[in-house]
């Protein structure tokens, strides 16, 4: 599960880049498809750019229901470009509630009898040295030039 290197070690796998997170589940019916496709035309965006040290990441927050298989389908609508943009799965409900609150001030939940998780629509842009700097509408509000200008600013 690509989680364990993360709890272990937060950010370190990305460690000397600049980079982009949100949270999101394949079955979302409001927020998440919006917010992909904002990530996705910031992900072309940062390829114009040219820079090849920044990534994104989509942190699943239905792990049980978003298998690698169904966050791939879903990712594939968007145009995701996995050498850049990766999606992450495989650990347990409650390490990701956790996970969200402790480090991104973001409260995560899923109810019993309910398909839909209740979360925060942010990008959360981190530093070099893995620090939250800025966190970003990810939905209505979304304003990819000013993310790519605060991802310059980091670089």
């Amino acid at each position: 599960a690509p989680m364990s290197r993360w709890e272990t070690s937060f950010g370190k796998p990305l460690k000397g880049k600049v980079w982009v997170a949100d949270f999101i589940f394949t079955s979302c019916k409001t927020v998440c498809p919006p917010m992909t496709m904002h990530m996705s035309e910031l992900q072309e965006k940062i390829k114009k750019t040219g820079y090849k040290d920044v990534e994104l990441v989509s942190f699943s927050i239905d792990p049980e229901v978003d298998t690698p298989q169904k966050l791939k389908q879903f990712a594939n609508q968007f145009n995701s470009d996995f050498s850049m943009w990766h999606f992450l799965t495989g650990y347990s409900q409650k390490k990701i509630e956790k996970f969200a609150m402790k480090n991104f001030k973001n409260p995560v939940a899923k109810s019993d009898g309910n398909d839909q998780v209740v979360h925060g629509t942010s990008f959360y842009v981190f530093n070099k040295n893995g620090e939250l700097i800025k966190d970003f509408d990810g939905s209505a509000d979304f304003d990819a030039d000013k993310i790519t200008k605060e991802i310059e600013r980091l670089r």
